[in-house]
């Protein structure tokens, strides 16, 4: 559990943990988006969409020698032990390539599952179950991949109060999907775009002045009164900031790239007044110490950007 907010800095007025961090399901997802996504996934495999010059053949062209009435079901295994994500996509996926194809999972999104466990099965018109194989098993693989190397982050921290956020650093245009697995992984949401909180860094500061204690407050006033309902935090990176952001009304200060000894004074000094979120170079192997400090987050990039993908496969059933 978070922290209570009765000591956080006065005038606050609401508890901001439900704004501060979220865990996406599935039904946060727009369905128009995803099934964009699932068609320009598809159109790159089979039109050569992103080309200047577009493909003599715009098909599958091995698969015309499939009669196009042969029926077909194949099994879809994780060959390594993983925390299986991306299943509920794979109905979308199979109905932009045609009509026909059904998928029957045999697991769900963030369930911990064996090496060489069947996770859904897909049936239908072979030759649309050929087509889409690939682009059924990329998503599958590369999320998978981000809800695994999640939930070790998770459990390296062991038992604590303090929540594991991830961060913007995705791959343009599959934020959503991202965060989702991160969300069955274990971790939790943070901070969808620009657009859902204020936070002030120091490029902020630096566009018009020395992020100074003055000019800090200006900022954080200024964003007050353009952003009246949204949370805002202020990124620091000197213990002498701490205070200059607690006086000018922010709700939350990232801690950037402090050592363990930096947060641990960082976060005496700050004594709940405001959230705390620890950022910058976190390594999982920094998670055990860190973790018990006593921040309210810490958020970590790699999660998402160094995840590898988990070895999926596809196996045709006779």
């Amino acid at each position: 559990m978070m922290k209570s907010a009765a000591k956080r800095r006065p005038g606050q007025h609401r508890q901001l943990d439900d704004v501060l961090y979220r865990r996406l399901r599935w039904e946060d997802l727009d369905p128009s988006y995803l099934k964009r996504l699932a068609q320009l996934a598809r159109d790159e495999d089979l039109h050569g969409i992103g080309l200047c010059s577009r493909p003599h053949y715009s098909d599958d062209v091995t698969t015309r020698m499939v009669d196009p009435k042969r029926m077909g079901r194949a099994r879809i295994v994780a060959r390594n032990a993983t925390i299986i994500c991306g299943l509920r996509y794979l109905p979308t996926i199979l109905e932009v390539y045609g009509k026909g194809a059904a998928c029957h999972s045999m697991a769900h999104d963030g369930e911990a599952v064996s090496a060489n466990s069947t996770v859904a099965e897909v049936e239908g018109p072979a030759s649309i179950l050929l087509q889409a194989e690939r682009v059924l098993l990329n998503f599958l693989q590369h999320l998978s991949g981000i809800s695994s190397t999640t939930q070790a982050h998770v459990r390296e921290m062991g038992k604590t109060s303090t929540h594991l956020l991830d961060t913007r650093k995705t791959t343009p245009g599959f934020r959503v999907l991202e965060k989702y697995a991160v969300a069955r992984g274990g971790g939790y949401n943070h901070r969808m775009g620009l657009f859902d909180q204020v936070l002030i860094k120091d490029n902020h500061l630096a566009v018009e002045a020395t992020p100074s204690g003055e000019r800090i407050s200006q900022a954080v006033a200024r964003a007050r009164a353009h952003n009246p309902d949204l949370v805002i935090e202020v990124e620091v990176d000197l213990m002498t900031q701490i205070e200059p952001v607690i006086h000018a009304g922010a709700d939350m200060i990232l801690l950037d790239n402090f050592d363990s000894d930096q947060l641990k004074a960082a976060v005496q000094t700050i004594d709940h007044r405001v959230y705390t979120e620890a950022s910058g170079g976190i390594t999982m192997g920094d998670l055990a110490t860190i973790g018990n400090i006593g921040l309210d987050f810490i958020s970590c990039g790699s999660i998402t950007h160094q995840s590898r993908w988990q070895d999926i496969g596809l196996d045709w059933v006779h």
